[in-house]
């Protein structure tokens, strides 16, 4: 294993080594640890996808599985070659940091904080464990490794520089900073308004400290207010190396120090790397696979890493602030926030009942509680609390799935209880919370949510005024969540919520127009609103869809699939019109279509790979008499969309929404309709790949003779059985089940036909 090398002395920066990189500066060479890792690790690349196709990139998070300190470097994209700052957490995924933080060289100045910081792409490391890049201008190295609520920054300035770290905030508030002493730094940033986090931070040596004070340099040790600023300088004749060890807390200033105290208070930086560095090497090892590309695993095993970035636990000390109710509460299980359910349903929460499922019932117990200390089950939990975004409530979704794959360590009555609420009482309007309006008294009473006749203004106040009414993707996708409800209700031995929910899961039905052979809007006098499906609804089609169009909305009956294949007229008919989606022309030129439909990227004619609601698509091939269709489309978009580089994501990753596509995909399988506890086949890419289960079991996906050209599947069993239906059950998962296949250039167009 390639190690840095140590105990070298050189005048300037001149030796790079690529692959992994290593540079050496003036000074001797602290880390000794490979920046590859082990095992898969080094497979890992938090690069992919930093340049986003139109919409928002991924960024080279750096973080414990699941855990409440993230930081990544504050620019636009890979591409920008200035970072702004260095925050010492990222709260939330793409909702905001706290503590801005820069190195800087020149003689200070008001005007320092707001210099960028110029860095070169080739000199700058990105694991999931540790970061690293050189400041090109300013000749200084960043390092960092983070903890659970701690992070370790350290920096490598010029010999006989100026030597200063500014730390600033992100939010407007009564911010603070306080140095206790010439090496302990204190803080206070109001996040989103109310929410105070604190901050616990010791440097390596003592400091000229100072604030800005009435927007002039101060040394005064404390400062307050929206705009706190305050520095730490060092000698001029120092060796150069600094390091700041701190710790974030939800709750209080003490429990920032307890926080401190209980992680990085006897560690060095080179442990907490190997702390770091074990607790991913833990879950990335935990999926093993032989054979594919180079590529292939940097794109699987990335897209795995990625499925860690959230939820994340906020828990400190056994006790946890939750922005549901503003208070604190005590407990001594862990409390989960940061999660955008409207993503994360279709994928990310069936890949962790499989990987993780102990750490899946903690995340619903957290929902629980949220319910209790709010009133409603969140749609988008987050520190703050519920995140108003996107619509429906595929939470029930979640939960029906994890009880029927067994997950008992929640409160499944409360959890019902909140579920059942926000079906029967709360509002269904996009990016709105809070009880029901008129329009959702329609859809009970009517079973469709009406949409405006053309022409017709908009008369409910609370309606957003551009996220729009959105009322066919609100009809299909509550019926989809009723469907859950009553899945959850018949379970439960409630017969009658059964009868009711179950009944509202048709409701899709009600918008089904037989002519368009599409699923189309309705206004309030049950008249069919005539639209171009393809193209009309203003901005990203909400006015009816949302992001996308009647063609990706087609689709979204995941819960009754041979219900729409009935109302395409048969399986013939079913295949016949996924095949037109795949080759549907935009109708007008890429330019235009985009400009209305930005989050429709990853375009295969009229699928769209780079948006959440498209992911099962390539797997109903599986219901009709062409399964193999399935796995010639699931090779094509995994080969096509995403690549192993900084474009490799075609649209919004969402924090594991969309990766988590990549990594069931790649294993050859896929949950079609959460909820139900069983698996579809696809194509993998591996020859083999092995889940180490929780359980103790393994289960294995063997596909012999798999290349990049031998993705069709010839024959299969499951334990030693034929397997003729491209199908297997969770239980079989579980309990270590052996699927093995045969796979060949050319489709054996018998193999997975009913």
């Amino acid at each position: 294993m390639l190690k840095m090398l140590t105990n070298v002395m050189v005048p300037k920066l001149k030796l790079v080594l690529c692959i992994p990189l290593l540079w050496i500066q003036t000074g001797t060479i602290a880390q000794t640890k490979s920046y590859e890792g082990t095992g898969n690790l080094k497979y890992v690349d938090p690069l992919i996808g930093n340049v986003g196709h139109l919409l928002e990139p991924t960024r080279p998070t750096i973080q414990l599985p699941n855990q409440m300190i993230r930081m990544f470097p504050q620019r636009k994209d890979y591409k920008d070659d200035q970072i702004s700052s260095f925050p010492l957490n990222v709260v939330s995924h793409r909702l905001g940091q706290v503590f801005s933080m820069k190195p800087v060289v020149q003689e200070r100045s008001l005007s320092s904080w707001k210099k960028n910081m110029t860095y070169d792409y080739d000199l700058e490391i990105n694991r999931p464990w540790y970061y690293s890049t050189y400041l090109i201008d300013d000749e200084v190295k960043v390092e960092f490794t983070p903890g659970k609520k701690t992070g370790y920054f350290k920096f490598e300035f010029p010999t006989k520089s100026n030597k200063s770290l500014l730390f600033g905030n992100y939010n407007d508030g009564q911010n603070e900073f306080n140095f206790i002493s010439a090496r302990e730094l204190t803080g206070v940033e109001v996040y989103h308004g109310n929410i105070k986090v604190y901050l616990y931070g010791i440097f390596s040596e003592d400091g000229v400290i100072g604030t800005v004070q009435n927007n002039q340099l101060s040394g005064q040790s404390k400062v307050e207010g929206k705009d706190a600023r305050a520095y730490i300088s060092f000698p001029k004749n120092s060796n150069g190396k600094i390091e700041f060890k701190y710790a974030i807390s939800y709750i209080s200033a003490a429990q920032a120090k307890k926080n401190y105290d209980h992680e990085l208070k006897q560690i060095d930086f080179n442990a907490q790397y190997g702390v770091a560095e074990e607790a991913w090497a833990k879950v990335i090892n935990q999926i093993h696979s032989t054979g594919g590309t180079e590529a292939q695993r940097r794109s699987f095993y990335t897209a795995l890493y990625r499925c860690y970035e959230r939820m994340v636990d906020i828990s400190e000390d056994g006790q946890y602030f939750s922005g549901f109710d503003n208070k604190i509460h005590q407990s001594n299980r862990p409390f989960y926030v940061d999660d955008w359910a409207w993503d994360t349903y279709l994928a990310h929460h069936p890949l962790r009942v499989i990987l993780n499922p102990a750490q899946e019932e903690d995340m619903l117990s957290s929902y629980v509680n949220m319910y209790e200390q709010s009133g409603w089950m969140p749609t988008f939990p987050v520190l703050f609390g519920d995140h108003a975004c996107m619509n429906g409530f595929h939470s029930t979704i979640s939960f029906l799935d994890a009880h029927r794959k067994g997950l008992k360590n929640f409160d499944l009555n409360k959890a019902y209880e909140g579920l059942a609420k926000n079906a029967n009482e709360a509002t269904m309007l996009p990016w709105r919370n809070g009880p029901k309006t008129e329009l959702d008294d329609f859809y009970h009473n009517k079973g469709f949510f009406p949409a405006l006749a053309i022409g017709e203004n908009e008369y409910v106040p609370t309606v957003d005024k551009f996220e729009k009414r959105q009322a066919v993707a609100v009809t299909l996708g509550n019926s989809y969540d009723d469907w859950a409800l009553g899945q959850l209700a018949k379970d439960m031995g409630k017969k009658e919520d059964f009868v009711k929910f179950n009944a509202r899961g048709q409701n899709y039905r009600n918008l089904w127009d037989p002519e368009k052979q599409m699923f189309m809007p309705k206004d309030k006098n049950g008249n069919w609103v005539k639209i171009d499906p393809k193209f009309d609804g203003g901005m990203g089609g909400r006015e009816y869809y949302d992001e996308n169009n009647g063609w990706t909305y087609l689709w979204q009956i995941q819960q009754d699939v041979n219900g729409l294949i009935g109302l395409l007229g048969g399986k013939t008919g079913f295949e016949n019109k996924l095949d037109q989606l795949f080759r549907e022309p935009l109708g007008r030129s890429q330019y235009e279509f985009q400009a209305k439909f930005p989050d429709v990227t990853g375009i295969v004619g009229q699928f769209s790979m780079g948006n959440e609601p498209s992911f099962h698509i390539p797997y109903l091939y599986n219901f009709t008499d062409s399964p193999w269709k399935t796995q010639k489309r699931i090779r094509f978009l995994l080969d096509t969309w995403f690549k192993d580089n900084v474009f490799g994501i075609p649209g919004d990753e969402d924090g594991g929404g969309m990766t988590a596509f990549v990594v069931f995909s790649s294993m050859g399988f896929y949950p079609v309709t959460p909820g139900l506890p069983v698996y579809t086949i696809g194509s993998p890419v591996f020859e083999r790949v092995a889940i180490d289960l929780p359980n103790g079991n393994t289960f294995e996906m063997i596909a012999n003779h798999c290349s990049v050209v031998n993705k069709y599947i010839q024959s299969a069993k499951l334990d030693g059985k034929v397997l003729s239906t491209p199908w297997f059950t969770h239980e079989q998962l579980v309990a270590g089940g052996k699927l093995e296949l045969e796979m060949g250039p050319k489709p054996n167009k018998k193999w997975g036909v009913e």
